[in-house]
């Protein structure tokens, strides 16, 4: 059993602020070919997350720590929907239907996410980066 508590979500957060990106993963899949993918992803303001969607998979965000603002987009890049996820809020996740655009923005040092998405992970399968 791996236990998800404040010793580990600081140790990813510590990893992140270090990490060129300025994010890092902690992944429970064992493999980037399993059917499903689980991890933590801790997010440092200034981190690049693309506005990109994956035409067969769906994509789920819950916030464990700080703020992180989510946003949808049609196809010419304007914004559709946009809500901010924190604790103080309420507002603690977005599940993000298949094909569609979305991107992350980090609000606060130290956030992070948990993070499901159907696997296998494969570096090009990102069927687009939509410039806004």
């Amino acid at each position: 059993m791996k236990i998800i508590d404040e010793q580990l979500i600081d140790k990813v957060v510590e990893k992140a602020k270090k990490s060129p990106r300025l994010r890092m993963n902690y992944n429970f899949h064992q493999s980037l070919n399993d059917k499903c993918h689980r991890f933590l992803n801790a997010l440092e303001i200034g981190t690049q997350i693309p506005v990109h969607h994956h035409v067969t998979k769906d994509e789920t965000f819950i916030i464990l720590k700080g703020k992180v603002r989510v946003n949808t987009y049609n196809d010419n890049g304007e914004i559709i929907d946009s809500i901010v996820l924190s604790s103080e809020s309420g507002r603690y996740g977005v599940d993000i239907p298949k094909n569609t655009w979305h991107g992350l923005e980090c609000l606060e040092s130290g956030s992070v996410i948990f993070e499901v998405k159907e696997g296998p992970f494969v570096e090009h399968e990102i069927d687009g980066i939509l410039k806004v």
